[in-house]
């Protein structure tokens, strides 16, 4: 059931400080190309100039201009990446994909000023949901591998979300927003340099749905954010940050195709949820001895726990093809602590115009699992999810699993001669896993100890020909050791009780690009790309009802990524930022059926699954100069068509003259969305709207195919969004 309204409550602060009298300019093309200064590539500020990768940053400025409701509004405009969620139901949680299908598995690194947010091997697709989005100032993402510097899982794409800082003055605002989807929220900000040598950014944000789109789509959200930065002097500083989130959401699943397409979204669940509970606490010690070196010293703690009772782990079940009125399920809990410390060493050397950046790291964060079946009873009529019961001694898991990962790294830059800058990096990592099953012999594999190893290189060059033009290319190995929940979560048959035999996924991305801007009005970001994968992890699902985890033998991806702003005037800009690309099964060999009925199917060189070839968003943004302070964004977004399902692997019911099964591939056709933006500001208040979806087009955000039947994510139906913000 849908209920319309539109109501004003509260979401963010705006801490611009500083920044203020330049965002009161319309900044022009050419102040920001290739002298923007970027941190992510190396941890150190670098300009665009100097980096041999594709990387985009958005700023404080798009960040304030954009009003977003959630986070996928920001990074969808960074070419080639797609953050999967909906306001019709999601509630922040997300698949994403960057140089790769939509994906839920290891391949991304989400870090929050420059320190991955989750540990190695506890990946969590959905982990930005533990992000405060009040606090962050600007984002910066760099595409393609990034292991050399960041370690496992800086595959596809690195996230990195720079926390906002204390302001010179005294600054704070309070920011009112809802919808017509069921959505509201609130929050307050503060900051100021409040001595010589100390200042602080506090930020706090709750938002919260009830009643939206789709009838079991509740959650609510606390998040808090607070940095001290102490300067002891102007070459020692002193810098603190404590995160802490409370999440809870209904789950709502995905729709089935009838009622996906029928516009009937009623959700089948009327239990399922995911209760996520994080706080962090980063403790940052930068130095500076001399001009030629510097040194940061980094600790982060994190504590975590996550219950669900996932919509994904049901199963109905049926006989002939009828619902029988019983279904099965299952509850989990995962919590960890986390321990990891870095160091950073900064060299400027006195040859070549090069720096030495060497490093080492060590996380130690020991975690529990356990996971009961349930039993639950289905509608045999409509198919919902009525009541579940908890089988309090059935565990399918119980476990305990201390993870260690110790790295070093090094990475060398110079200019040989003065238009080319080259980048040389490699770096060791080791991992240990020490697993202690607390049900031995009941569920799950014997107690073990597995470690795995990996090396790190990448090589680039930077080649500018003057202030307007550069090209790059760069050849870099990501990698990413299988996660504990994939390699203990006994799902296989015939392991015979012992660990999976899943190999760390590794690849190399090849790459070549361009930056450059024209007359000051057009500024252009190209990046062609390779990315060759081996041992790639996939899920498929069995006849059993069961999740597969498996190496996919080998994988590449390759396409073309672009983002060109032209601003043909100071108060207009229009920007697209894309990407065309494939992603194919070079050599993959799939075990499918169970029993007597399990057969190999050959599934190299063929499309993967869940994977577009054509992503983009295009934006006209226009601040008239009739209208003070007032401003108009018009938005496109695109999203090719693309396989549901693998090659070939849906049985139509038919046979061929000789009696074989005819099968055929499920298709999403992709789609086309219109939205819009408007703000003004008067004095110390300002005033939003947006409206989503304008044409209410029916899409999905995620489609896939699995146990034998189309899967739908719902996209955002038609909204309206509106805003107030009382600055101080």
């Amino acid at each position: 059931m849908i209920k319309n309204y539109i109501a004003l409550t509260i979401l963010g602060f705006s801490t611009l400080g500083v920044f203020n009298a330049q965002e009161k300019k319309q900044d022009s093309i050419n102040k920001q190309q290739l002298k923007e200064v970027v941190v992510t590539a190396s941890r150190e500020k670098q300009e665009r100039k100097e980096v041999a990768a594709a990387i985009s940053s958005i700023s404080s400025k798009e960040i304030e201009q954009t009003k977003a409701v959630g986070l996928e509004q920001l990074v969808n405009n960074v070419p080639g990446v797609y953050m999967a969620t909906s306001k019709a139901a999601s509630n922040e949680q997300h698949f994403m994909a960057s140089r790769s299908p939509i994906s839920t598995k290891a391949l991304f690194l989400f870090v929050e000023d420059g320190l991955p947010i989750r540990p190695t091997a506890v990946f969590n697709h959905n982990a930005l949901l533990e992000i405060n989005q009040l606090a962050i100032d600007k984002i910066e993402v760099v595409r393609g591998a990034a292991s050399n510097i960041y370690g496992s899982e800086a595959i596809g794409g690195s996230f990195n979300f720079i926390t906002k800082s204390p302001t010179e003055e005294l600054t704070g605002s309070a920011q009112f927003e809802g919808s017509d989807l069921g959505i509201f929220g609130t929050g307050i900000e503060l900051a100021q340099q409040v001595t010589d040598k100390f200042g602080f950014y506090s930020g706090t944000s709750y938002k919260h749905r009830n009643n939206g789109p789709i009838e079991y789509s509740n959650y609510r959200k606390f998040a808090t954010t607070f940095k001290g930065v102490y300067d002891f002097s102007s070459r020692l500083t002193w810098t603190n940050t404590i995160d802490l989130i409370d999440y809870k959401s209904d789950m709502t699943g995905s729709l089935s195709e009838d009622n996906y397409l029928d516009g009937n979204y009623e959700s089948n669940q009327t239990f399922t949820n995911r209760i996520a509970k994080s706080f962090r606490l980063r403790s940052s010690l930068d130095k500076k001895w001399n001009n030629m070196h510097k040194t940061a010293f980094h600790f982060i703690f994190r504590n975590n726990k996550m219950d669900q009772n996932p919509s994904y782990r049901i199963r109905q079940f049926r006989n002939s093809g009828q619902l029988t009125g019983f279904g099965s399920g299952e509850v989990n809990e995962n919590h960890f602590n986390s321990y990891m410390a870095l160091v950073q060493h900064k060299i400027n050397l006195n040859f070549l115009n090069a720096k030495l950046i060497i490093g080492a790291s060590a996380d130690f964060s020991p975690q529990s699992y356990e996971a009961n079946s349930t039993n639950i009873i289905v509608n045999p009529l409509t198919g919902i999810n009525e009541s579940f019961t908890i089988n309090e001694t059935d565990y399918l898991l119980n476990y305990e699993a201390d993870i260690f990962n110790t790295a070093s790294y090094a990475q060398f830059e110079f200019k040989p001669i003065d238009k080319l800058h080259i980048t040389a990096g490699l770096r060791y990592d080791n991992f240990s896993y020490d697993y202690d099953n607390k049900i031995e012999n009941t569920a799950g594999v014997n107690d073990a100890k597995t470690s795995y190893k990996n090396l790190s290189p990448k090589i680039g060059a930077n080649y500018n020909f003057n202030n307007t033009f550069g090209v790059y290319a760069n050849i870099a190995n990501g990698f990413s050791p299988p996660q504990v929940s994939s390699l203990y979560r006994n799902s296989l048959t015939n392991t015979n009780n012992e660990v999976f035999n899943l190999k760390p996924s590794s690849f190399y991305n090849y790459e070549v690009g361009t930056y450059f801007k024209v007359n000051n009005k057009v500024k252009a970001d190209i990046a062609v790309y390779v990315l060759d994968g081996k041992d790639r992890l996939v899920t498929t699902s069995d006849n059993a009802n069961g999740f597969v985890s498996k190496n996919a033998g080998k994988t590449r991806s390759y396409g073309i990524e672009y983002g060109i702003t032209y601003q043909p005037i100071n108060e207009l800009t229009l920007s697209h930022n894309g990407s065309f690309s494939q992603h194919k099964y070079i050599e993959f060999y799939n075990k499918e059926g169970f029993g007597s009925n399990t057969q190999i199917v050959d599934y190299s060189d063929t499309d993967m699954q869940v994977a577009p070839n054509l992503v983009g968003t295009t934006r006209l943004h226009y601040t008239p100069k009739f209208i003070k302070n007032f401003g108009f964004t018009a938005e496109y977004e695109l999203m090719g068509k693309y396989n549901m399902s693998f090659e070939n692997e849906v049985d139509t019911g038919s046979t061929d003259i000789n009696g074989n099964a005819i099968k055929t591939t499920n298709v999403y056709d992709g789609h086309h969305v219109f939205n819009l933006r408007a703000s003004y500001k008067y004095k110390k208040v300002e005033l939003w709207t947006q409206v989503l979806n304008v044409f209410d087009e029916l899409y999905s955000i995620r489609a896939s195919y699995s146990y034998g039947r189309n899967r739908y994510s719902i996209g955002n139906p038609r909204g309206i969004h509106a805003g107030i913000k009382l600055s101080l």
